[in-house]
């Protein structure tokens, strides 16, 4: 891939980070909008910056972009969803996203591709249906701020610029996520599946989630939204078993599911929700993965 002067949002989150990390390995020079340049202050380097939102240096930050990557967005994890927390959840990708495609139509020299996250929630729970990009969309909160999500992601495109729309599955990491969640019990021996064990999880290998973030750069002909998880979805008993053997753990221990739902309310639906998804663009153009096999990812992050 040629030198990119790239635009990022959200790069000092848990995708973001590890996003950043690669392209800054492959010489490209980022410029991260936050909240708090000032906090990043002294990381500022010749290959990174750090700006702020909602000023001048935004608007001149997309003018010398080749690609915006857009990856903002409220933690869903850790906390119940309460009216404030879901506001936030929608405010902080809605609002962001929209102040992005505003830039960039305006912008009188725009970036070539606009890449905005969204997420595998959009199609709802599904059970055992196996769902891809031309899918019915759900009704539930997380499936609508998805569905906004990608409509102004998608405000941005014209003759001029490409908008395309990873949207992200459940993301297999030891430093965050649902893997994160899940390894203190199984170090405690106490480990298990959540739930009924029978939703299908549609894990990525974080190696694989960022290669297929940055996958149109390369593929040209790659735009709207193409589902960024791996080619075999499994269940999480089968989650938690390949877990334990990874470990060397057992993995008999059931997080019931009404004891989540006591615990998280509405904010269990993520891990919960039961999600078959294939990523059939990403198949059908060519993307290699790899790790397509669950243990093998797990075996390489634990």
């Amino acid at each position: 891939m040629d030198t990119k002067q790239i635009l990022i949002t959200g790069g000092t989150g848990f995708i973001g980070s590890y996003l950043c990390s690669e392209l800054l390995k492959e010489g490209h020079f980022l410029t991260l909008i936050t909240r708090s340049p000032d906090k990043y202050s002294e990381q500022q380097a010749e290959n990174r910056k750090y700006i702020g939102w909602g000023n001048d240096e935004l608007s001149d930050a997309i003018e010398s972009a080749d690609i915006v990557i857009n990856l903002v967005g409220e933690n869903l994890f850790g906390q119940r969803w309460s009216e404030s927390v879901k506001k936030q959840i929608y405010d902080s990708r809605i609002d962001s996203t929209r102040e992005l495609a505003e830039g960039i139509r305006k912008a009188k020299n725009p970036p070539e591709l606009f890449i905005s996250a969204s997420a595998v929630g959009i199609y709802g729970d599904s059970g055992n249906k196996e769902l891809n990009e031309g899918s019915t969309n759900g009704e539930d909160f997380l499936a609508n701020v998805c569905i906004d999500w990608e409509k102004e992601a998608l405000k941005a495109q014209s003759n001029n610029v490409r908008v395309a729309i990873p949207r992200i599955g459940i993301v297999l990491e030891k430093d965050g996520g649902v893997v994160e969640k899940m390894l203190l019990p199984y170090k405690m021996f106490v480990g298990g599946p959540i739930g009924s064990g029978n939703q299908y999880v549609p894990w990525i290998h974080m190696r694989d989630l960022c290669n297929a973030i940055l996958y149109p750069i390369e593929n040209k002909t790659l735009s709207g939204p193409y589902n960024a998880c791996g080619p075999n979805a499994a269940t999480m008993n089968d989650l938690a078993k390949a877990m334990g053997r990874v470990m060397g753990r057992p993995s008999l221990f059931r997080v019931p599911e009404f004891a989540l739902n006591i615990a998280l309310g509405e904010a269990a639906q993520p891990i919960l929700s039961s999600l078959n998804v294939k990523p059939k663009v990403l198949e059908v153009t060519g993307f290699e993965f790899d790790f397509a096999d669950l243990e093998e990812a797990l075996a390489d992050i634990l």
